[in-house]
């Protein structure tokens, strides 16, 4: 996870982009932003750019366009990003933030269903870890 780049806000919207449908030219890039986001052909080839010096993208080139692909997936993405966050605003303690957000976060009963099921997966496959540690012990 070290070798995932900071990316910056703006450069996750272009991320988002190239995730969804790639390659693409910075052309495409632009038409498929978000409406609100109104950024001039410049500013997304100055992204862009940034993105191929972090070595998030890469590009093949084709005819006179340049065909940008991503490098890195968006779950690894994700990830670097939440350790980063949980790092820096909660020192690395995830029950803090879980805590944190579930008080400050109004949620559906299918979403607490839906977390309820995943703690209790998670709660099991932590035992059966347990378990099986616990078996190359005694060996």
């Amino acid at each position: 996870m070290s070798n995932v780049p900071k990316i910056s806000e703006a450069e996750w919207e272009i991320m988002r982009v190239i995730w969804k449908q790639s390659p693409l030219t910075a052309e495409q890039i632009v038409l498929q932003l978000p409406g609100e986001i109104e950024w001039s052909d410049q500013t997304v080839r100055t992204f862009i750019n940034r993105l191929l010096k972090k070595k998030a993208i890469g590009f093949e080139k084709s005819g006179r366009s340049y065909l940008y692909f991503p490098l890195l997936s968006e779950k690894e993405c994700i990830r670097a990003e939440s350790q980063s966050f949980l790092k820096r605003v909660f020192n690395g303690a995830a029950d803090i933030m879980v805590t944190n957000f579930l008080e400050e976060t109004d949620l559906s009963q299918q979403e607490i269903d839906k977390l309820h099921k995943f703690l209790t997966e998670k709660k099991e496959r932590k035992t059966k870890e347990r378990g099986s540690d616990e078996d190359q012990i005694k060996r």
